[in-house]
Formats: structure tokens, sequence, C-alpha cells
């Protein structure tokens, strides 16, 4: 068995064998337990529905996180349906009531933008039981014993999750980022020697084939750094009982993303953009006769350093090690301006190289506590309010014994409801085998968790279903029980699916369409800001941080909306181009890392620009002739973009065609008319860009010639050229890749508009 899938099925055992332990801990309480206590859990169905939404796939950390969410949902959920139940009393609750009394407690829940999407669920869950039960048996029960019951379901099946991630030996966060982090910095090695074999190979085919392997390894270092990711905050929950609320150090994902994984997409960009090899250089062999040799001392340098970082709680010390004299010679023999764009790429390989060492670990803080409100929470807390009701009408008006199930409709909840139903035949005088049945039902839901098409939400949904059956006594024949669960599951998702559709319906490929256009927006923002040179203060400094994680978030965001949309039903919608959508995701994906890399080569080269002897008027003059070009890098990019994002703005197809109508007409110039831009017309050709290239290497050299070294000698000369040449070759890189991606984001676009 291949060594990944093998991980595959030892993680599903595992999530699986500790979700089962956890509801054989539910079920010994609330079948076994003293009597007492079984008659306070009056819910043992909740009991489960808790432990499958906090126990599943999680480690220690994601199970305390999970106990405090359910203490949070009690307290926004049970303690106000005491006050409403002993204000109205039970024994005046009708359909009509309940209805409006589930729908006003969901609209309060649900509206909290702040608050996590478990808490949420647990917290409307609750409200459910609170509600319908308290009108179905509104003779025997009390207005403030009923909501404890509910909470003392909920308590049982969140004690249950923390002692199954304890046994038989805790499954601990920071444990997965350790041996996450070792894998990882075993990966970057490989490639890194890889991707450095590439860049000195001496023909296309052995540099394509180091290539080809570099980026496989580089899928699988994606899936470590998202694992790293994904255990980030559980681990910040392990370590709460043992520090302060203060501002604490990035997490190793961040670390190694803003740092290493950012530099290997960079120097794999820089390899892919090489039209031939052996790679061409601006100088003679001289200077480069000791290249490989620099090259495989700084890359055990480089591993050396993230070795340090990789590992949580790490060294962070800022103080550089010793920089052999082979590696500070290569570096400095780059003293020459390229004289081609062709050279662009290699400059870029050695700039993402070498600045590896000067990015540093950040610090951030806690994210502050609170729940957001705001006017964007109305519409979906409204629906929300609406489908609950509805769905707590339609199922007492179809069953008085069952109508809550109606406000727990689970998508998926009817695979696992067939699977407890076959158990129960099969086992039906057996409830410990009932019981221990449910393991290889929740492996399999493991691996649909995993899937495409269910996700975590069928996954989780199909493993309540059945343990909701199979983990339960008395409560009559399993096929009843199962076709008026089936019943009551159709009513509660026909009101969300009705409300969804009648109330201005929300589908994620919408959402795409509107998160492209403010990816547009937050790309051109970036571009301005990055080609605009003229003293790094704190204030730009901070403005281009945030312009770039602006940037970054947005296409994060629609990545997620397009994952969405592609799975998403199409009915009577247009389809969803995803073709179309997979490209402008890959372009601006790579705008991003750009970005990245100008923002840094800028305050390079900024830096260098301050210490020079920058008095006399020839040197202003040849800084200020590469602002210009800078600035004409920036205002093509921009314009181009902005033109993108108005066409992508436009909601009618019928106002598209109409201005494209009108725009295609050119004025009469004799009469003093302007002619129209045409808003799919190329805004620039690749002439224009090749003379920008021309002036922007033109106007380098001249900023070169004018550097001397002062009173330091020529080593210190050729130290400040060696960094201005590779802060320049790499900002002329960027930016010329970031406009021919503008040119396939204007392709992937005309397409789309057709």
């Amino acid at each position: 068995m291949p060594e990944r899938a093998r991980a595959l099925w030892c993680a599903c055992l595992a999530s699986a064998l500790r979700t089962g332990l956890a509801c054989a801990v539910g079920a010994g309480v609330t079948l076994y337990g003293p009597a007492p206590l079984r008659h306070f859990v009056s819910l043992p169905a909740f009991s489960y529905v808790t432990v499958i939404m906090v126990v599943t796939d999680a480690s220690l950390g994601d199970t305390l996180r999970g106990c405090w969410l359910a203490l949070l949902a009690t307290a926004q959920s049970i303690g106000p349906a005491m006050l409403s139940l002993w204000l109205i009393g039970p024994t005046r609750l009708s359909r009509w009531t309940t209805a409006l009394a589930v729908a006003l407690a969901s609209f309060v829940v649900a509206l909290p933008g702040a608050t996590h999407g478990t808490a949420k669920r647990i917290a409307l869950g609750q409200v459910s039981l609170v509600y319908v039960i308290g009108y179905i048996e509104k003779e025997r029960i009390e207005a403030v014993m009923h909501p404890l019951h509910v909470a003392a379901s909920t308590a049982v099946g969140v004690l249950a999750c923390p002692l199954a991630l304890l046994l038989p030996f805790p499954r601990v966060a920071c444990r997965e980022i350790k041996d996450n982090c070792k894998a990882y910095a075993e990966n970057a090695s490989n490639r890194l020697k890889l991707l450095a074999e590439a860049f000195l190979a001496e023909d296309d085919v052995s540099a394509l084939a180091f290539i080809s392997r570099a980026k496989c390894l580089s899928r699988a270092g994606n899936v470590l750094l998202r694992d790293i990711k994904r255990y980030k905050e559980s681990a910040i929950w392990e370590r709460v009982p043992f520090m302060s609320l203060k501002p604490y150090r990035m997490s190793p994902g961040d670390r190694l993303q803003e740092s290493l994984a950012t530099q290997l997409r960079g120097m794999e960009m820089a390899l892919t953009s090489i039209t031939s090899f052996p790679v061409m250089f601006p100088y003679d062999d001289r200077p480069l006769k000791n290249c490989k040799l620099a090259l495989e001392e700084h890359i055990s340098l480089i591993m050396r350093q993230s070795k340090s970082w990789l590992s949580p709680g790490g060294s962070t010390s800022t103080v550089p090690e010793t920089v052999s004299e082979n590696i500070t010679g290569f570096f400095e023999s780059l003293c020459k301006v390229p004289t081609s764009p062709e050279h662009f790429p290699s400059i870029f390989f050695l700039f993402c190289m070498k600045l590896h060492n000067k990015t540093t670990p950040t610090t951030r803080v806690w994210d502050k506590w609170g729940f957001k409100m705001s006017p964007e929470r109305l519409v979906p807390a409204f629906k929300c309010s609406l489908s609950l009701g509805l769905a707590a009408l339609f199922g007492l008006m179809y069953s008085n014994e069952d109508g809550y199930w109606a406000g727990l409709p689970l998508a998926g909840t009817v695979l696992g409801t067939v699977y407890g139903v076959l158990g129960c035949c099969l086992f039906h005088r057996f409830l410990p085998v009932r019981v221990l049945s449910l393991v290889p039902w929740f492996v399999f839901c493991s691996f649909l968790q995993k899937s495409k098409m269910y996700g975590q939400a069928g996954g989780v949904s199909a493993a309540i279903g059945a343990v909701l059956i199979l983990g339960r006594k008395n409560f009559g024949p399993p096929r009843e029980f199962a076709i008026a669960r089936i019943v009551e599951n159709f009513i509660g998702l026909s009101c969300l699916i009705a409300v969804e559709l009648l109330m201005k319906p929300t589908r994620a490929s919408s959402l795409a369409k509107g998160q492209l256009t403010d990816c547009f927006g937050a790309l051109r923002e970036c571009i301005v800001t990055v080609t605009t040179l003229g003293g790094l203060d704190n204030t730009k400094s901070c403005n281009l941080e945030k312009t770039q994680k602006r940037v970054k978030m947005s296409v994060l965001e629609l990545r997620k909306f397009v994952e969405e949309a592609e799975v998403e039903p199409n009915f009577w919608f247009m389809p969803f181009h995803s073709a179309c959508y997979g490209r402008l995701l890959g372009s601006l994906s790579k705008m991003v890392d750009l970005l990245h890399f100008c923002g840094h080569a800028q305050k390079l080269l900024e830096q260098e620009s301050s210490a020079l002897d920058a008095a006399t008027a020839a040197s202003k003059e040849a800084l200020n002739k590469l602002e210009s070009d800078l600035e004409l890098f920036g205002d093509l990019a921009s314009s181009t973009l902005k033109c993108f994002e108005e066409i992508n703005s436009i909601k009618s197809v019928s106002f598209l065609e109409k201005q494209l109508q009108e725009t295609s007409v050119s004025g009469d110039l004799e009469l003093g008319e302007a002619t129209k831009p045409n808003l799919l017309r190329p805004r620039f050709v690749d002439g224009d860009v090749e003379k920008m290239v021309g002036s922007y290497l033109q106007h380098s050299r001249e900023v070169l010639h004018k550097i001397n070294g002062g009173g330091d000698g020529v080593e210190a000369e050729n130290a400040i050229k060696s960094e201005m040449v590779l802060s320049l070759g790499a900002l002329g890189y960027c930016l010329s890749s970031l406009l021919r991606e503008v040119r396939e984001i204007e392709k992937a676009m005309t397409e789309l508009v057709q």
C-alpha cells in the first residue's frame, strides 16, 4: 500500500475509534448510568449529536475549543429559553407560538457574525429541542427544568469528548504540528536541491526533469502546510492553561508560509520562465566559476536556519550565521545590471534564494473575543430563523411525537439512517453489539468527510444519522422511527431550500463573481503602492503590508467560493464557468506571490538607495527616471485591472451588450468628440511592454553607475551594487511578469464575458 494511502487509512481509523469511544462513553451514561442521572439526561440523542460535532477528526485542542463553544452556545440559548418559557408558560404553547419562539430565538443565535459555526449549530439544536419538545410534552415539563435537561444532555456529550481524546494516549495538535514540520523540512530540503540542480543544468531536458520532480514535491509540501495550519488554533487551545492572554509568536505554519514556502514558489516560478538552459547571465564565466559550490553552501545555510524555525518554540534569533567566502564572493560578483529581459529570471532566482536570509519570524497577538454585529448579518439571520420556524411548524403538523426532528435537518442523515435500520434489524437484541457496529460506519464517514461530494458536513451528518438509531433503546420499531426521521428531515430541508430560493438566493457562483471584483480592486491598490518609490517610512511600510494582506485574503476567499461553486447544483441557473475561474485563480495566485516579492525588492532597493551619496543632481535625476518607469508599469497594470473590475461589476448581460455596442462606435475627431474606450479593448501591446522594460534597464544602469562606496573601498561598493542588482532585477522580473499575468486575465475575462 502506498505511504499516502496508508497514512489516510491510519488517520481515518484513529478518528473513528476515538469517535466511537466518545459515543460509547455517552451511551454508558445515558443507557446504563444511575437512574437519577438517566432521568436528568432526558435527551440522549442530542448527547450523540454534540459528540459528533465536537470530536470528529479532532485533536485535544479542537476538543477543548469545542467544549468552550458548547458552553457559549448553552449560555446563548438555554438562559433566554428558561426565561421565555417561564413567562409564556409551557401549557400555553401552541404550534404557532412554538414556531414563532423558535424563529425569534434562532434569529438571536444566528445574528452575531463572530460566533463560531459549531457554537451556532449546537445553540440552534438546543433552541429546537427546548421549544418543540416543550410543546410536545407541555403537560409534563417544567419551565426551568426542561431547558436544564437539554443542557445536561449537551454536557454529557461534551464531557465524553476530552476523555476519548486522552485515551489510550492523548492526540495533541502540538505533536501533529511537530511531525508535519519535520516532514516539511525534509520536503523543502529536497525541493531546494532539485531547484538548484535545475538552475545549474546544462540542457533543457535535464532542467525540465528536475523541475518536474520539484513540482511533485511541491504538491506534497502544500498538503503538509495545510495540515500544519489546520492544527494551528488547536495548538493554541492546548497551551491556554499554561499561558496568559498575551502576544505570542507566529505559529510554525505562518513562519513557513511567509519564509521558506514563498521563496520556493518564487524560485520555481523563475525556473519556469527561463526559455533555455544553461542559464544566461549578464556576466562572463570568471566571476561565476564557483557558482555551484556557492549555491550548495548557501542551500545548507538556508536549511540550517529553516530547521530552527520549523521546530515549534524553536529559536527565532535574528543573529545571522557566519557566511562563507564562497557565498559572499559569489553574490558580490553580481554587480552589473542585466542587459536583456532574458536575464531577469536568473537574477530573480538568486534574489529569492538570498531573500530567505533576510526574512525573520514576526509576532502577532490574540484575536479579540467579541460578537460582531453588522447589517450584512440581518439577511442570513432572518433566513435561518424563518427556515427553523417553518420547519418547527410543519414538523409538528406532520407528527406531534417526532416533530422536533424537522428542526434538526442535516444533509446526509438519510444515509446514516439506512445503516442504522440495518444494524437494528441484525442486532436488535444485542445493544452492545449495535454500539460496536458504529465503528466501521465511523471509518466510512471519515472517508466521506475527505471526499469532494460529501465533505465535512456530509460525513458528520451521516455519522449522526446512524448513531441516533443504534445508540438508543425504547424508541419503537426501527423501521417506523427511521421513516419518521426521514420524513421530518425532508420537511426541514424543504423549508430551508424554499426560504433560500424565495428570498434572494445567495449562490456560491454569485459570491465568486463579486469576490473577483474585490480581487481586482485589491490588486490595483497594491500595484500602485509597490510601484511608488520615494522613501519607505513607517506609514508607507504599514500601507504596503496592509494592501498585500488584503490581496492575499481576497484571493483566498475567491478560491473558497470557486470550490463551493464547482460542486453547487445549477438547477435552472446559469452554469458556473469553472475553467475560466480556474485560470483566473492561477493568475491571481501568481500575482499575489509577485507582489510579495515586489514589496521585498522595493524595501531592499530603498534601503540601499538611502545609504548612497545621492546629493548630486545626476543621482537624483537617475532615481527620478527609475521611479517614472515604475509608475508607468503600475499605471498600465492598474488601468487594465480597473477595466476588468468595471466589466465584472455589470450584472445584466443585456446592459453589457448595449455598452459594448455604444463603445464600438468611434467619435468624430473633427467635431471634437472623443472616442469612447472599448471595455474589452487591450490596454497595452507587447511592443509597449518591451519599450518600458528597455527604459527600465537603461535607467537601472544609470542608477548603478552613480554608486560609489565612499570611504569604505571597492568591497563595500561591490556589496551595495550586488544588492541593488538583485533588487532591480527582481523588481523588473516581477513587474514584467505582472503584466504578463494581466494579459492572461484579459484572455480569461474575454472568454467569461462571451
